[in-house]
């Protein structure tokens, strides 16, 4: 099993000045790079609190590549359908000249509407352009000519450059759960980067089972079996009730932000729900019943051998990589002590 560290914070606290806020993501960056950890995963994110801290995984990237020498460095991830392929192999270029070769993408195709403002009209075939968008950057990665219009109306040929080190740029498709998806990333033979948000371990073995079975049809298959990354939110301890009750507010608040979120973006396809007509007490309700949810299922958290349990139940459903979720609010000296545990199970669960 591997481990890396994945960041999706809420970007509403600091201290109005911008001061501070990504001290955690590159001195747990440099940890994760001496400490065997395999990568460092940061998300996009646009006009929201939640998430908010990260615009742009190619910035944040290249900033992670100039403090660090060995991890892998990924997007986790790239909302494809808000960008042209040769933006996204321009950026990413530059960040694997910056890391010497270090550089992963994960595709999403988005799931807020209000994102969408960048590119509406990228909206409507989302699902559709993640694959497209995975193809056409894989060639223009390998040095491969993309056909185009130019601003003359006239065709043309262009490639990116600078030319990556990577020959082949290593891939993932995001997966909110949809078996789908996890079949559509076997027959692309790319990884899939998936969570627990309304999956349990279980029905994720199944997907992952159909996976692997499309990526082992696929045409000129090498043998391998894929890879799939599993983002967990994470704190580890030595006292169980200690580590509960560090988390407990931030993760709560945490849970609050993104429950705003979703809720709106799930009143744009369900007919009659408005998130706005739920009482603040209906809120902290619901958030509260997801926080013991969390805590008990979907997460890392409590002792190394707690999470030791864990790390089992994810390995027999045949996840590959665990990408803990350091970052909802525990303060950061907490959060970078808590790394130290985080490495025990690592080295225990190897």
């Amino acid at each position: 099993m591997d481990f890396s560290l994945f960041y999706f914070a809420d970007g509403s606290g600091g201290d109005g000045s911008g001061g501070g806020r990504y001290d955690l993501l590159l001195e747990g960056a440099k940890y994760a790079d001496t400490h065997g950890f395999s990568a460092v995963w940061t998300p996009e994110r646009h006009f929201h609190p939640f998430g908010g801290l990260y615009p742009n995984p190619s910035v944040t990237g290249a900033a992670v590549a100039t403090v660090t020498e060995r991890v892998a460095i990924r997007a986790g991830s790239v909302v494809a359908p808000l960008h042209h392929p040769l933006r996204i192999a321009e950026e990413w270029a530059v960040v694997d000249n910056l890391s010497g070769g270090r550089v992963g993408l994960s595709l999403a195709s988005g799931w807020n509407a209000v994102d969408f403002a960048l590119r509406p009209e990228g909206y409507a075939g989302r699902k559709d352009a993640v694959l497209d968008t995975l193809e056409q950057v894989r060639a223009l990665w390998r040095g491969e000519p993309l056909a185009v219009t130019d601003g003359a109306g006239n065709p043309a040929e262009v490639r990116v450059f600078p030319q990556p080190v990577q020959r082949e740029l290593p891939v993932w498709v995001t997966s909110a759960g949809g078996p789908e998806t996890f079949r559509a990333a076997g027959r692309a033979g790319a990884g899939v980067l998936t969570h627990l948000l309304g999956q349990d371990f279980d029905q994720l073995a199944e997907k992952i089972a159909l996976y692997r079975k499309e990526l082992a049809a696929r045409p000129g298959h090498d043998g391998r079996p894929g890879h799939v990354a599993l983002m967990l939110h994470t704190y580890l301890g030595e006292d169980p009730e200690r580590v509960k009750e560090t988390v407990r507010e931030p993760f709560t608040a945490y849970l609050k932000s993104s429950f705003g979120l979703i809720a709106r973006s799930a009143g744009s396809i369900l007919s009659g729900f408005d998130p706005d007509k739920l009482r603040e007490s209906d809120i902290d309700f619901l958030v509260r019943r997801s926080f013991d949810t969390y805590y008990t299922t979907s997460g890392l958290f409590g002792t190394v051998a707690q999470a030791a349990a864990v790390v089992e139940r994810a390995r027999a459903a045949g996840v590959d990589e665990l990408a803990c979720l350091i970052d909802f609010g525990v303060g950061k000296d907490q959060v970078l002590a808590g790394l130290e545990h985080l490495d025990e199970l690592r080295e225990a669960t190897a």
